[in-house]
């Protein structure tokens, strides 16, 4: 599978890690969770309350911050039988078409995601039934917590800013669902990153294809290596 993306200077290089990390974090926070849980359970009777519901949040982050990883490194899946079929000049714009109307989705998708998020975070929700035009007055849900899980004591300053001075008893829910907005944002910007270098001929298409041969031919080249 060859990479869409190679960061450039350093940068690049730090917001590439960053980003990698994060999602290592994230996978590696959910399995400790479950294995806890698991042995709390079938070993002392007993469990965290709150490992569930967060694991769920968890779990989201890494879903939504991977599609735009996966955009990046060029690891969507997709069908290209037809489109091999074509010249070299009809495929790249019809991957240029695709990737305008992927854009496109992702602006849409972007405004759903923050309306739907900023009431949680005491802003505002946009206007507009498509694209935004401007700022509406929106019923602040800041006030709302998530089930189960804690609140962090070096996030007590949230209850000053986001509750009007009421301490929160549980992890406010604007922050699982913070992932809303960022994750959309990310992915609108890998798009038009992988656009752009379609633009360029820096690469082919916005998905991968032909993986079983490029595997079957990563495996020859290691025999004849031995």
């Amino acid at each position: 599978m060859s990479h869409g993306y190679q960061p450039r200077g350093a940068v690049g290089h730090f917001v590439n890690r960053l980003e990698e990390n994060t999602i290592a974090i994230i996978l590696g926070l959910m399995t400790i969770l479950t294995f806890v849980n698991v042995v709390l359970r079938y070993v002392f009777q007993s469990s965290l309350i709150w490992g569930l519901e967060l694991t769920l949040a968890l779990f989201a982050w890494l879903v939504l911050l991977g599609i735009s990883h996966a955009v990046k490194i060029n690891a969507h899946l997709g069908v290209d039988a037809v489109i091999n079929l074509l010249s070299p000049t009809a495929r790249r714009v019809l991957a240029l078409t695709a990737g305008a109307f992927c854009i496109l989705y992702a602006v849409l998708l972007l405004k759903g995601a923050w309306d739907y998020w900023a009431p949680f975070a005491g802003l505002q929700q946009t206007s507009g039934r498509w694209f935004p035009t401007g700022f509406i007055e929106t019923r602040d849900r800041a006030f709302y917590e998530t089930e189960q899980i804690p609140m962090p004591a070096f996030l007590g300053w949230m209850g000053d800013v986001f509750n009007m001075g009421e301490p929160y008893e549980k992890l406010p829910r604007m922050i699982p669902y913070m992932v809303l907005p960022i994750g959309v944002a990310l992915l609108l910007f890998r798009l038009l990153q992988a656009v752009w270098m379609i633009w360029k001929g820096e690469r082919q298409t916005l998905i991968v294809s032909h993986e079983a041969e490029d595997a079957i031919e990563d495996v020859r080249h290691l025999n004849r290596e031995d």
